[in-house]
């Protein structure tokens, strides 16, 4: 039997995902994210694999009404959801369906890739493809998922690998786990926007099972 793909499973399963991405624990870290975007008002920003949104009204809050806020999905039923919330449609927001390895956006101030890293087969090439869609001084931030080292985690961390098999379909590799290609896919996204920017931070939120990196492209011109 044919595994889905990751576009086929987030199309069947958006309904949960939004009850889940509408957690209350949830908001402080996803304000951690934006927060590290650095988002002035009149800012055009883009959240690649937006879901069904629950980053919008925080970014939109961020750019003011005379910003733009570009949610961009390839699964349909996600940005279906997405527009049903009326705190998360409206003037200055659009949403894309398009795939985010592959954006058909150009010079925006900032992009955020926040639980999509560890999904893509190949998620340099997606950081690249962010950068480049980036203009000069603005900012890229990757929040994820990851096993934490605290000396009380061990339990939660076998608890990762099989919420990894539920929201990461096709990142198992042979001979491993779903959670060690889960984990070498972010770390492969972490290593190309470190080489690709600068003013470069790293946060943890929830006991070090999430982690924020973000950074600054540079003017490559000078």
């Amino acid at each position: 039997m044919r595994a889905p793909t990751s576009g086929e499973f987030y199309e069947r399963w958006a309904t949960v995902y939004d009850r889940v991405a509408r957690l209350p624990g949830l908001r402080s870290w996803r304000g951690g994210a934006v927060d590290a975007l650095d988002l002035a008002p009149g800012d055009t920003v883009v959240e690649m694999g937006v879901g069904t949104g629950a980053n919008v009204p925080e970014l939109r809050e961020r750019v003011g009404p005379g910003g733009r806020v570009v949610g961009l999905d390839i699964t349909a039923e996600m940005l279906r959801t997405a527009r049903r919330h009326p705190e998360r449609t409206g003037a200055g927001v659009d949403y894309l369906r398009a795939d985010a390895t592959r954006p058909p956006v150009r010079r925006v101030d900032a992009v955020l890739g926040a639980f999509v890293a560890g999904i893509f087969p190949d998620p340099a090439a997606a950081v690249d493809a962010w950068c480049d869609c980036v203009v000069p001084g603005g900012r890229v931030a990757l929040l994820n998922f990851q096993r934490s080292d605290a000396v009380l985690g061990a339990p939660l961390n076998l608890a990762f690998e099989g919420f990894v098999r539920l929201s990461s379909p096709g990142t198992r590799l042979s001979g491993g786990s779903h959670a060690d290609a889960f984990e070498a896919r972010v770390a492969a996204a972490r290593r190309r926007l470190t080489e690709r920017t600068v003013d470069r931070r790293y946060e943890t939120f929830g006991g070090g099972y999430l982690g924020l990196v973000s950074g600054t492209v540079p003017d490559d011109t000078g």
